[in-house]
């Protein structure tokens, strides 16, 4: 492939205070190919989401101008490449967090993530995340994917528990994230939400964006909305709740719990995306958080190329909210 030239381009690495800067002079073999996905290739420490990211953080530059990560490199371009010094070593430091691995080997690692735990640091959370107890368990993580996200190619909401697949080599970071992006993962979800679905089984295709009012939420009406489509089929019907299967072809964030008040079935236990009524009701008061589980994952093998399937165990919280629920359901069914 045309990347293969890479050493034949200008290319020049200076380390001041850790800074880092590259540049390169784009040959006939690297025209018309998107920058970012150049990049991914002439710099492999680095991956190419984090990559994009300095790209509109105006961190690369192209004859000295900003462009976007799908820019197409022309001739005698001059890429110049800023990396920002990382983030001091004990700023997210490793911690000895209890973390339920479903399966791992020197590629990947497979975890059930628990409700409550935040994926990976952000402004004023630094500490007690996956990632941290993820750089305690995996000592060579740090630097894949970025300082905030290492290893991370997708994410859970907080109060969401599930399988969460983890990437530990660059190598396996770009393919994972190139299958997340071209939608060859499957991923599967468990969710109760309010009401009595209608129908046996659905899907809705609403485009989720920004909330145009509240930035914390995110709405099937924002202005930049984005495709997202949900599949979804009934497993079990309750009084005033349904247990449903959920498969998402597209990975929006908050995307099932979007969709799922769009259709005026909020999940049970969400209370950014329910309803002043909804909260009311006595099934909100069971359930401590959102009900919603990924209860599977299919991927291919970054290395192997194999399918690999795995599969979370339905959390002790969620199974007693059902529980409870069946009995609620089996009692009514008696007083008729």
């Amino acid at each position: 492939m045309f990347f293969k030239c890479y050493a034949e381009h200008i290319c020049k690495k200076i380390m001041q205070n850790k800074d880092v800067f590259y540049t390169f002079k784009i040959d006939n073999l690297n025209s018309c190919t998107r920058l970012d996905l150049f990049l991914s290739f002439a710099i492999q420490k680095y991956s190419r989401s984090f990559l994009a990211l300095l790209i509109k953080k105006n961190k690369i530059l192209v004859n000295r101008k900003p462009v976007k990560p799908g820019y197409r490199l022309k001739i005698d371009d001059i890429v110049s490449v800023f990396i920002p010094p990382p983030i001091e070593p004990d700023y997210i430091k490793p911690e000895l967090i209890d973390i339920d691995i479903l399966f791992e080997d020197e590629h990947l690692i497979v975890v059930n993530k628990h409700a409550g735990l935040v994926v990976h640091p952000a402004p004023g959370n630094h500490s007690g995340t996956l990632v941290n107890g993820l750089l305690f368990h995996c000592k060579d993580l740090e630097g894949i994917g970025g300082v905030y996200r290492p290893g991370i190619v997708h994410r859970l909401d907080k109060d969401t528990s599930g399988a969460l697949v983890i990437a530990k080599s660059i190598k396996a970071h770009n393919s994972l994230s190139m299958q997340f992006k071209n939608r060859i993962v499957e991923k599967k979800y468990l969710a109760i939400v309010h009401g009595q679905m209608k129908h046996d089984t659905g899907k809705i295709t609403k485009p989720i964006g920004r909330h145009p009012i509240d930035r914390k939420k995110m709405s099937t009406v924002s202005r930049k909305g984005r495709n997202a489509e949900t599949v979804w089929k009934v497993l079990k019907r309750f009084e005033d709740s349904t247990l449903i299967d959920v498969n998402i072809k597209t990975g929006r964030t908050h995307q099932i719990r979007v969709h799922c008040f769009a259709m005026n079935h909020p999940v049970v236990g969400d209370k950014l995306y329910s309803g002043k009524k909804i909260k009311t009701m006595k099934i909100g008061n069971i359930a401590k958080r959102q009900m919603l589980h990924a209860k599977s994952i299919k991927i291919f093998h970054p290395h192997k190329n194999n399918k690999m399937f795995f599969e979370a165990p339905t959390p002790f919280d969620m199974q007693s909210v059902i529980d409870k629920l069946e009995k609620n359901a089996a009692s009514l069914f008696d007083l008729k």
